[in-house]
């Protein structure tokens, strides 16, 4: 893209700044699109399990009914409580939102198609995802309220907990990949089982990472079941109690950007990312951006319908299902994974 605006007569410095401009414009004004017409899916789906209508009524089938639910929560009054910490209190929602943008700059969404095509993408993701929960502590702080506050260390500790196995998750994603960048991890999963099936989770020792991995992302997006942050029942609306206006919306873009990065993470590790399901010449005639979109859709999809049928952990439940149960897994995996890799000479 800099040799375009290059050509357009523009100087190396200015044709590189255009166009890292203009490459993080198709990135972050799509995403925000996406993640209106997401909300749009999420509703619907919800509904189909409940054997309802769902949005039907604004725009054709309901499509603009985000958009008018955007413009009402716009439309309304920023109210900021008096014995609040202002400046935390408004800066809690921009430090979310901002995060959730950031980790999709390594994201390849097609071969070579990536803003940042870094060796160390992975480990950038890991890194900023982690951020995510300095958002939710301030805001659940700023507020001066017991609610808000009780929610924040909830999301600080349920964030810690299934962060530290999915971490171990990717190390092994890593040690079969044998690289951080996010491209040559898709491209080491082309006919990796069976010589024609692309993807790590049709391989039996990664199969396992993968189920933990979906269920880990449920955990670090705060979707049900381990929707604690939110539950209505104890702690009101959780960390956003006391927000209106667009800094509740900042919050809700921010966590379902969060949501579609664990989807385009899943479809990465495990599933080959833009690589077709199949290593079949014409399934390659395909562009690969509409591989990796589709299969996104897919695990929101399998976010909402579990977010629909599945009921809320207890808290004690949670803590035990990561700390005594995926941590203890994912470190054995490392070793056996490791050990396996060894001793196949894969290290040789």
């Amino acid at each position: 893209m800099t040799e375009f605006f290059q050509n357009l007569g523009m100087s190396h410095d200015w044709a590189w700044f255009v166009a890292t401009i203009a490459g993080i414009l198709l990135i972050a004004l799509p995403l925000m699109l996406a993640v209106a017409m997401i909300i749009y899916v999420d509703r619907k789906v919800w509904a189909a399990v409940n054997l309802r209508r769902g949005p039907n009524v604004v725009g054709p089938f309901g499509l603009l009914q985000s958009f008018a639910d955007g413009l009402k929560v716009f439309l309304q009054e920023t109210i900021i409580p008096s014995a609040s910490n202002k400046g935390m209190f408004l800066l809690a929602p921009i430090i979310t939102f901002t995060v959730a943008l950031l980790a999709w700059a390594v994201i390849p969404f097609n071969s070579g198609a990536v803003l940042a095509d870094i060796n160390v993408g992975l480990l950038y993701i890991f890194a900023v995802s982690s951020l995510g929960v300095y958002g939710v502590v301030i805001s659940g702080w700023a507020s001066n309220s017991k609610y808000p506050f009780f929610s924040s260390m909830r999301a600080a500790a349920q964030m810690i907990s299934y962060e530290v196995s999915i971490g171990f998750i990717i190390v092994c994603v890593v040690l079969w990949a044998d690289s951080f960048n996010l491209n040559e991890i898709i491209a080491m999963q082309r006919g990796h089982v069976l010589g024609f099936i692309n993807g790590f989770a049709f391989n039996p020792l990664l199969f396992p990472l993968f189920i933990m991995f979906f269920i880990s992302a449920l955990a670090e997006t705060q979707r049900v079941p381990f929707d604690l942050t939110e539950a209505e029942s104890e702690l009101v609306a959780g960390y956003q109690t006391e927000y209106s206006s667009m800094s509740f919306a900042l919050f809700w873009l921010g966590e379902y950007a969060n949501i579609l990065l664990m989807c385009a993470l899943t479809s990465i590790l495990f599933f080959g990312g833009w690589l077709p399901p199949f290593d079949w010449a014409p399934l390659y005639l395909i562009p690969g951006w509409i591989w990796f979109f589709g299969k996104i859709f897919f695990f929101f999809v399998c976010f909402s319908w579990v977010m629909a049928t599945v009921p809320r952990y207890r808290y004690d439940q949670l803590m035990r299902l990561g700390w005594k149960v995926f941590l203890p897994l994912s470190l054995l995996f490392v070793a056996v994974i490791s050990g396996y890799l060894v001793f196949t000479g894969h290290y040789s």
